[in-house]
Formats: C-alpha cells, sequence, structure tokens
C-alpha cells in the first residue's frame, strides 16, 4: 500500500484526536498485514478459499455476521430515529470504527433530512407516473440462484433480512429519507467497468442500498408523491424524491427517470437555493448521466460548506476516478478516509486500489467493509463487488461464495445475479448460464447483459439462436437511444457493443467522442478495440498501451491488447498478453476468450 500523505485535517474527535479503535481503511489494511484477507491473486482458479469448500467458508462468515448484525440492527433502528447530528461540524461517530473493531460500531446517519409528517393524500400535484415495478423474482426454478448450494448455505440470513427491512422501513416517508442520506451514500463506487453492465456501483448515487430492494424503493416512491401532494413546499421533500428517481433509473435500467429527477432536484433547489441535499443529488444525477465534470464541480461546492459530507466525500472520488484523474482520487478516498470512514468510502478507497494493481488490499478493505456490513442491502453489495472483484482474478469458486452471500441477503440483486451468471458460463456450465442470464436480461435489458447473452446464444449455435442474437444486440441500440433521450453520455456503451457486434464505423465515432470527455483506462481501451476493428492498429496499439499504465489487471484489456500486437507484427508480445489474458481470467468473455484460444492454437 502506499504511504498515507500526512494531513491537517482534523479527525473525528472533538478534540481533533481520532477515537481509539476508529481506524481508516489505509490503517486498517496495513495492521491486517500479508498474512491476512482472502485476497484472490492470479491463477487461483478454482482454488477455492482458505476455510476450505466454499459452502464452509460462507456458513462461517454468515453465522458470525448474522449474530452480530442482529445484535446491532435493534440499536442502529433506535440510533435512526433519535439522531441529530449535523456533518458539517466534526464529532463523535462509530462509523470510522467498523473496519478495526466491527462489533464496537455502527454507521450513523450523516445527513438527516427533516422529517416528514405522516402523508396525506390530495390531487395530484407530483408526478405520479407508475413505477416499473417487477413481481417478486422466481428464483426457484432449476438455474434460480436459490438451488446454488452457497446461497442454501446461508438462506437462514433471509429471514433477518426481512425482519430488518420491516424495522427500517416499515413504509415511512421518514424512514426512506434516512435511508437517502445514511451512511452507505451511494450505491456504490462507480465503476465503469467498461462492459455496460451493472457492476456493484454501476452509478453513484446517493442512498443505503438497504433502502433500495426492490418494491421498498417503489413503495417508498409512491409514499414520498404523496407527501408532496400534501406538503409541496418541503425542500427536503423534493430532494429526497430526486435521489429516488436516480436510484430507480439504476436499478430498472430506465433512463427515463432521470429527467424526473432533474425536475425534483431543481424544484429543491427552488424552495431552498444551495442546500447540500440537492446539490449532492445534482452530483449523483450528473454522474449517473456520465458528466462527471459537472459531478466534481457540485461534489467541490457542497465540500466548501461541508467538508465532512459524506455523500460530497464520495462522489468526489467517483467523479475523479471517472475522468481518469486517478492520482487525485487516491488522494480523494485517503482524506474521505480520514474524515468519513464507512462502508460507502471503504468501496471506493478499494476501487482505487484494485485500479492501481493492488488487488490484495483492496479485497482486505472489502472484506473488512462486508464484516462491519449491518443491513441486508449493505451486505449484498458489498458481497457483490467481492464477487467481481474475484472474478476479475479468474478465480471463480470465490466469486461464487461472494455472489452466493449477497443472493441470500437480497435474491434479486442486479450485480449478484448477473456476476454468477458470467461465472457459470466461465466454468462451462452454458446451459445453467444462458437461463440465469435471460432471467437477468428479462428484468434488467442493460448494455452488458445483453451483449454477453447474444454471445452465448451464439456460442450455443442452435436453431434460432443466431436470431435471437441479433435481437439481444439490436435492444442495446434501443436502450442507448433511450439512454440519449433521459440525458445520458452512452458513448462508451455504444463504442463497447457496436465494435464487436454493430457499425463499427459508429464505433469509431463514440469512442473518440468518449476518450475525449475523459481519459481512463476504460475509454483508451475501447478506442484501441474501436480502431482495431476499423482497421487502424498502428494507432490503436498506443491506447491499447496507455490502458495498462495504472497496473490494472483486467483480462480483457489485454486480449484486446494482444490481439493488436499481433496485428502491428509484434507476434511474440502479442502470444504474450493473450496468455496473459487466460491465465489472469480464462473464461473473461464468451467471444474474447474463445477467439484468445484460437489465435493462441494457430500460433504453435
Amino acid at each position: 500500500m502506499i504511504p498515507r500523505e500526512n494531513s491537517n485535517t482534523p479527525k473525528r474527535g472533538d478534540d481533533g484526536r481520532r477515537p481509539p479503535g476508529d481506524q481508516t481503511a489505509g490503517e486498517a489494511a496495513r495492521e491486517a498485514g500479508d498474512g491476512s484477507g482472502s485476497a484472490a491473486g492470479p491463477g487461483a482458479g478454482d482454488a477455492g478459499t482458505a476455510a476450505g469448500t466454499p459452502e464452509a467458508a460462507t456458513r462461517a462468515a454468515t453465522e458470525s455476521a448474522a449474530e452480530s448484525a442482529a445484535a446491532r440492527a435493534a440499536e442502529a433502528a433506535a440510533e435512526a430515529a433519535a439522531r441529530d447530528e449535523r456533518t458539517a461540524t466534526p464529532g463523535r461517530t462509530a462509523a470510522g470504527r467498523v473496519r478495526g473493531r466491527p462489533a464496537d460500531g455502527l454507521r450513523l446517519v450523516p445527513d438527516p433530512t427533516p422529517e416528514l409528517p405522516t402523508p396525506s393524500v390530495p390531487p395530484p400535484l407530483v408526478s405520479a407516473e407508475p413505477s416499473d415495478s417487477s413481481g417478486p423474482h422466481d428464483s426457484s426454478g432449476p438455474s434460480g440462484p436459490s438451488s446454488d448450494p452457497r446461497v442454501l448455505a446461508v438462506r437462514r440470513f433471509k429471514e433477518f433480512g426481512r425482519r430488518l427491512r420491516a424495522l427500517r422501513l416499515g413504509g415511512s416517508v421518514v424512514l426512506l429519507a434516512v435511508a437517502l442520506t445514511a451512511g452507505s451514500v451511494a450505491v456504490g463506487a462507480l465503476r465503469d467497468d467498461g462492459t455496460g453492465t451493472a457492476v456493484a456501483a454501476a452509478a453513484p448515487g446517493v442512498m443505503s442500498p438497504a433502502a433500495l430492494n426492490g418494491g421498498d424503493l417503489e413503495a417508498n416512491i409512491k409514499a414520498l408523491q404523496a407527501h408532496l401532494r400534501g406538503q409541496p413546499k418541503d425542500f427536503g421533500g423534493w430532494a429526497t424524491l430526486g435521489l429516488a428517481y436516480v436510484e430507480q433509473a439504476r436499478t430498472k435500467g430506465d433512463p427515463s427517470r432521470y429527467p424526473q429527477a432533474e425536475r425534483a432536484l431543481r424544484r429543491s433547489l427552488d424552495l431552498r437555493p444551495g442546500n447540500e441535499q440537492a446539490l449532492t443529488g445534482r452530483a449523483a444525477l450528473a454522474a449517473a448521466r456520465h458528466r462527471f465534470d459537472e459531478a466534481l464541480g457540485y461534489a467541490d461546492r457542497v465540500l466548501k460548506e461541508n467538508p465532512y459530507s459524506e455523500r460530497a466525500l464520495c462522489s468526489r472520488i467517483d467523479a475523479l476516478v471517472e475522468l481518469g484523474r486517478y492520482a487525485e482520487a487516491s488522494k480523494a478516498a485517503d482524506t474521505a478516509d480520514d474524515r468519513r470512514p464507512g462502508i460507502p468510502v471503504f468501496t471506493r478507497y478499494a476501487y482505487v486500489r484494485e485500479l492501481r494493481g493492488d488487488v490484495r488490499t483492496a479485497r482486505r478493505v472489502l472484506e473488512q467493509a462486508l464484516a462491519t456490513a449491518a443491513t441486508p442491502g449493505d451486505i449484498a453489495y458489498v458481497a457483490a463487488q467481492l464477487g467481481q472483484l474475484a472474478w476479475n482474478q479468474g478465480d471463480y469458486a470465490t466469486a461464487l461464495t461472494d455472489y452466493a452471500r449477497a443472493l441470500a441477503a437480497d435474491e434479486n440483486y442486479l450485480p449478484a445475479l448477473e456476476g454468477r451468471a458470467r461465472v457459470l458460463a466461465a466454468r462451462g456450465e452454458r446451459a445453467t448460464a444462458v437461463a440465469a442470464m435471460e432471467q437477468v436480461v428479462a428484468r434488467f435489458p442493460l448494455p452488458g447483459p445483453l451483449v454477453e447473452l447474444g454471445e452465448l446464444y451464439e456460442e450455443r449455435g442452435g436453431e434460432g439462436d443466431r436470431a435471437r442474437a441479433a435481437d439481444q444486440y439490436a435492444l442495446v441500440d434501443a436502450w442507448t437511444a433511450l439512454a440519449r433521450a433521459g440525458g445520458v453520455n452512452a458513448d462508451l456503451d455504444t463504442a463497447l457493443a457496436a465494435a464487436d457486434h454493430g457499425d463499427r464505423a459508429s464505433a469509431l465515432r463514440a469512442a473518440r467522442a468518449e476518450y475525449a470527455r475523459r481519459r481512463t483506462v476504460h475509454t483508451a481501451d475501447a478506442l484501441a478495440w474501436a480502431l482495431h476493428m476499423g482497421g487502424r492498429d498502428a494507432e490503436a496499439l498506443r491506447y491499447a498501451r496507455e490502458a495498462a499504465a495504472t497496473g490494472y489487471r483486467n483480462a480483457l484489456f489485454l486480449y484486446h491488447r494482444g490481439t493488436i500486437e499481433r496485428a502491428t507484427g509484434h507476434e511474440q508480445d502479442g502470444l504474450a498478453s493473450l496468455r496473459a489474458a487466460l491465465r489472469l481470467n480464462p473464461g473473461f468473455s464468451t467471444l474474447g476468450a474463445r477467439q484468445a484460444r484460437a489465435a493462441l492454437e494457430d500460433a504453435k
């Protein structure tokens, strides 16, 4: 781990000193040493975990988590109801303790929304457009997560999750407002992984994941709408509704909600100019639309007035990462870790480390975060990030265990459902993988799952599969049009999908436009591949090498680089890159892994 810089920023104690046990992510990672954690290294394959079988590891982890989380749940509910702390004043918090001493502290709500009165139902003044609420997901079939022994091993967590949700949400508008400003700011760090998929934090928000379990969000949006019909001048209520629309767009893959979010947030600012809730909401909305310069501006504006705003600190990290300003993002993560350590900061801290190739620290910090997670939403969110990290390193057994932990907490959690389907495909369980990905696409038709399902159909090659694959790729185009209508910059999604399965000239235009806006490892890789597919390999090589400059370990990037190196006459370098891709993650892509193996076979 890179040594932390000195800072004159006061820590969490009233006297400017952090209380004993109030550890940061950096301190926790250093304390753990090389012998702790369960980091997945390259070539881990299906080796499993140190605890034995994945089922045994999951059982042990969740039994311990259930005991401590159940004890904390009642305390959390009482604290949430009584809390009136404002984050503009550095004060005491238990949040910083969760990494070093999981049993000693809970996240506290940092930016409480003014308590909302019981909603009345006068004639509509607020948009009451019906939410696209899906019914309960039937996961009991042969390909559903319930049949996975890892999920069954921790199914006892479900009852605990239901009880906790009942305590926390209970259909109350007040509790939604609390959840929207709770310690789990944003449904995770924004992870633009270059696949157009919902990685554990596909887009930054400002909500607790625990408040976002399907029907809970839909019901609470309706309650907020009803409340605002009776109290149309409640600026906090409008900000909360705007944030809820941002999250609804993310969870449903429906960018048409973004204009609704913008209107609600603007209404909040009209009622109370410069209010923090609405400004952090605007940061979340801008980031969700891939307008990261705007997101950074809003976050900085909030932090100028309140340097301890957890939501703004997290939004700032997200924006810097997605603008490719990685050194600044690393400093911002350290600052946030000093000021407001907790699950939202830990996950971002881990992703910044992963982007720099420090997978061991990333996993160690995420494991610390999972050990402190006290709600089903937080458990699902962090466990799915752990699964994604393991998947990226080709450690499929650990990835399945992590995804099982996520699905035991929330059986409908999209990143875990999608990640599990990808792992099954990589392991050669094609029929189960196709059925699982079909379930994901039926509910969340996002570009990443659509492309993956299309490639699975093409690989299967059965009667009608080619037409089915073409349908999936056409749906990507439809989603892109919808996203653009909602104000989303979808050029990266267009470039990635179209380069392999669409109009290559459109792919190159989109890739160039996105790279001009932000220079990240993902936009560099997308531009390199679009140039290659357009026959411009000499130009592509520069960008393929740039995508590897931070040390980020990504098998798809290695495959793209190897293919381009071979096309430019660097045969041995290209073959080495292809081998490295398959060594890191043998099933990184249904199409790419197959083509990498074919190229290596032909070179023999």
